[in-house]
């Protein structure tokens, strides 16, 4: 089995229409395209020549019946019957929409994935699409000869809607800017847990309310903050008390990060929690830059788009947050009995160190939703040029917001068979879904408050 196998194909009929409407875009900037043959956010309004991917007719907007604010979002498409499960036996006939991880993963440790038929159901409000309009043709690179180091002149929407794909280097930051500024309310929250799953044995590593806000999406005074997020840890017992304030941007300035340390009412600059450093809360089995399926700057690397294919991703996974956590982490990986997986085109990006740049995963390469712009699935080698990592993340159908967002991930190491799960959305407490809401207070991001509303 070959596992580097891989076919980007200049993509036919709808594909190689859309990829010239990208080459376009550098020279014309042609927002009318957002409302013709793409989607107001840049996918393909078409679907595929095969019909396996249907077109968009304008999303999934419609909660269901008696359904209230703060109740679990219940999976619409739940009677379904999978139309493939794919495993050791039969994936080589689905190479080519399988990433070189994910057929490891089958070959060596039994995975398999349950997929189901494809729905498109990414929607973004009206007010949203108008910023993505205009980000055409106003988000501009810091620096044009280095795209890595972030970008300015857009706001409220993905700043790089139409990816200049006639520069590759330049629609691979691209791509990985609007993942960064992804659609996903104005703010929200709910309670996260995190988990290792070490030689088989599950372990909470963290618990807790967690709170983050997008202000890119709603305050144009705030200037180059992306987003924020901050949490209160529950549990385990040795962190209650602990709480955490990380702030992300739009250019190349690096995360920052604050903790407040149980028992001592002190916070600290903790500068360590990005990039390749070990994430505390996975007991080492992934770093911190691996949350979301990547996060935080995207200085380390060079980000090149190779090509736009189809490709089996997680998709609509409201059934599996209906769960808790024992019935979703199963001994080697997240349980394909309850996870479900959808047919899309992907943006494909591949990630290789930037010059005087290190970082432990040396390449990695990216599966990016055309829909959402939320990574679906991330593949990553080691310095020799080993396969080391996969990278699965869940999406969260929400037609109240309406969106599908980002709600949870799953880092495994494929040397060790060890995995982590670093947060996520489990159905085990009180509040079990995401609540959505206009705004937080800029207080309960704000590393001083934090220190004096302190417990010790």
């Amino acid at each position: 089995m070959n596992m580097n196998r891989r076919r980007f194909t200049a993509l036919a009929g709808a594909s190689a229409a859309a990829l010239k409407m990208g080459a376009a875009k550098a020279q014309t900037a042609d927002a009318s395209l957002l409302t013709t043959t793409l989607t107001p956010f840049g996918a393909e309004r078409a679907g595929n020549a095969a019909g396996t991917i249907p077109a968009w007719t304008g999303g999934y907007t419609t909660p269901p019946a008696g359904w209230q604010p703060g109740d679990y979002m219940p999976d619409p498409f739940a009677d379904e019957q999978p139309i493939v499960v794919i495993n050791a036996s039969n994936m080589a006939q689905y190479a080519d929409k399988l990433s070189d991880g994910v057929q490891a993963m089958m070959a060596k440790s039994g995975f398999s994935i349950k997929v189901y038929p494809t729905h498109r159901t990414q929607v973004v409000p009206d007010s949203v699409n108008a910023y993505i309009a205009q980000n055409v043709t106003s988000a501009k690179f810091v620096d044009p000869a280095n795209p890595q180091n972030g970008f300015t002149g857009a706001f409220g929407g993905y700043p790089f809607p139409i990816p200049d794909v006639s520069n590759p280097l330049a629609a691979g930051a691209q791509i990985m800017y609007n993942n960064a500024n992804r659609w996903a309310g104005f703010a929200a929250t709910y309670h996260t847990r995190g988990f290792v799953m070490n030689s088989g044995n599950r372990v909470l590593t963290l618990s807790g309310p967690l709170k983050f806000d997008y202000p890119f999406y709603y305050r144009k005074d705030i200037g180059n903050i992306q987003a924020r997020e901050y949490i209160a840890f529950d549990n385990p017992g040795n962190i209650v008390g602990e709480e955490v304030i990380v702030w992300y941007y739009t250019d190349s300035t690096p995360q920052q990060s604050w903790e407040l340390l149980n028992g001592q009412g002190r916070v600290r600059k903790a500068p360590e929690l990005s990039f390749d450093t070990p994430s505390s809360f996975a007991d080492g089995i992934c770093s911190y830059d691996e949350y979301y399926g990547y996060n935080g700057s995207l200085t380390e690397y060079d980000w090149k788009y190779l090509g736009k294919q189809e490709m089996y991703i997680p998709y609509n996974g409201n059934g599996m947050y209906a769960l808790p956590s024992e019935q979703v982490l199963t001994e080697k990986f997240f349980n394909p009995e309850v996870t479900r997986w959808e047919l899309h085109r992907v943006w494909v990006v591949e990630a290789t160190l930037h010059s005087g740049k290190r970082n432990v995963l040396a390449r990695r390469r990216f599966y990016v939703d055309e829909d959402t712009w939320v990574i679906g699935v991330t593949d990553a080698w080691d310095a020799n040029g080993n396969l080391y990592k996969s990278n699965h993340v869940f999406n969260y159908l929400r037609p109240d917001m309406p969106g599908v967002v980002f709600a949870s991930n799953v880092s495994y190491n494929l040397q060790t068979g060890n995995y982590a799960a670093p947060f996520g959305l489990y159905n085990e407490k009180a509040t079990p879904t995401m609540k959505f809401a206009p705004s937080w207070p800029d207080s309960v991001f704000d590393p001083e408050n934090m220190a004096a509303s302190g417990q010790y």
